[in-house]
């Protein structure tokens, strides 16, 4: 083997680099990094982006992602990640939710977005829209609940209820009131109207309530390390006399808060969304690589460590970081199309923890080793 794979070496590479490398990608198959239940978000807004066989065979080999939410249903995606045991949500965009309202057009949605590509690629959620309620359009909020029963309906009639579950993602815009977190309320209106049917809708599938919380757009210079999860003095609830010591806590706990307000604690709460830029404009501060990698890594560790927050003690949450790559079409300020782990070669922007161990060696030392092992691991597989 090692004689069959040394043609394709570079002659510019030693042999002595090329037996580091190997050894290292021996290990990968034995090694573990991240924890289970993290996801990325894999966006495709850029004109550079790699083929999706070629995203699905580098997650598999290079991360330990095990999930991803996609933004759409992109066919060539979808087939991409057909036998990788990766879990996938798909999205229906906001402007089809009229329509889907209607059994058959949700039967329809089902019959060409979903059952041809499972059981080998595994969509296990749909999501109807994306912060719908953000867009306070009568006709897409008016539509939300029934989209979702209809698609359910959809579902169950092809057998796939048990696998799939419906849901919607929602912005911390749907808060009315998010400080203290015990004090947590949805906005007037939307909470009786919208949200009371939509929970009832998630208990009776047993799916989960998604949010997408970002401290990166609630911090102040002044909060910076409470937003990082570094070490700080904490901020204490003066209702519940509970101490915070990180802002994605207090977020999700106002969250929790403003469920518990309707009677519905039982509903499991998904990071749909987080993250951090690694490059913004000039006025922006705390962004860069640096940041964002602790950001990330600090991320993970908490969701995963079982600690919970100080409403939803002893608890993991599963999290879907945002973004897999920089999107360079993406509209708006500069950090917009800067949230990417990866640039479209597939070479980190900085390692949140996510590389399995062989990948983050090479990704340290220098970007022709790294592109190597890459290639390499394709090819043992």
């Amino acid at each position: 083997m090692i004689t069959e794979m040394s043609k394709i070496i570079p002659r510019m590479l030693s042999d002595s680099v090329f037996d580091i490398v190997f050894l290292l990608l021996c290990s990968s198959f034995f090694m573990q990094g991240a924890p289970a239940g993290i996801g990325v978000n894999y966006g495709t807004v850029a004109d550079n982006l790699p083929p999706p066989a070629q995203v699905a065979h580098f997650l598999l080999e290079s991360t330990t992602i095990d999930r991803i939410r996609l933004f759409d249903a992109d066919p060539d995606i979808l087939k991409a990640f057909a036998d990788t045991g990766i879990a996938i949500t798909v999205t229906v965009p906001n402007d089809l939710i009229p329509q889907l309202a209607k059994l058959s057009n949700a039967q329809d949605w089902v019959r060409t977005n979903v059952e041809p590509y499972v059981p080998a690629t595994d969509i296990v959620r749909i999501l109807v829209g994306n912060e719908v309620l953000a867009t306070a359009n009568r006709l897409l909020l008016g539509n939300l609940v029934m989209s979702m029963r209809m698609l359910h309906a959809a579902l169950a009639n092809a057998s796939l209820d048990g696998r799939i579950k419906v849901s919607t993602p929602h912005s911390l815009g749907i808060l009315s009131s998010s400080s203290p977190p015990s004090s947590g309320k949805f906005r007037q209106g939307y909470d009786v109207h919208i949200l009371r049917p939509l929970l009832n809708f998630l208990r009776e599938t047993g799916s989960p309530f998604l949010v997408n919380p970002y401290p990166f757009f609630g911090f102040s210079k002044d909060t910076l390390d409470y937003a990082l999860f570094r070490p700080n003095a904490g901020v204490m609830d003066e209702n519940s006399k509970l101490v915070y010591t990180n802002m994605l806590d207090g977020q999700l706990d106002a969250v929790y808060s403003a469920m518990k307000v309707l009677g519905f604690t039982d509903i499991e709460i998904v990071i749909a969304e987080t993250g951090w830029p690694s490059l913004c404009d000039s006025t922006q501060v705390g962004v860069d690589a640096k940041t964002a990698a602790e950001y990330n890594s600090n991320l993970i560790r908490h969701v995963s460590s079982g600690a919970g927050t100080p409403l939803m003690p002893k608890r993991t949450f599963e999290t879907y970081i945002f973004a897999l790559f920089n999107e360079n079409l993406k509209p708006g300020p500069t950090c917009e199309r800067n949230f990417g782990l990866f640039r479209p070669d597939m070479t980190p922007v900085y390692d949140a923890g996510i590389l399995r161990p062989t990948v983050a060696a090479a990704a340290k030392s220098y970007r022709p080793l790294f592109l190597l092992v890459i290639a390499l691991i394709s090819m043992l597989v």
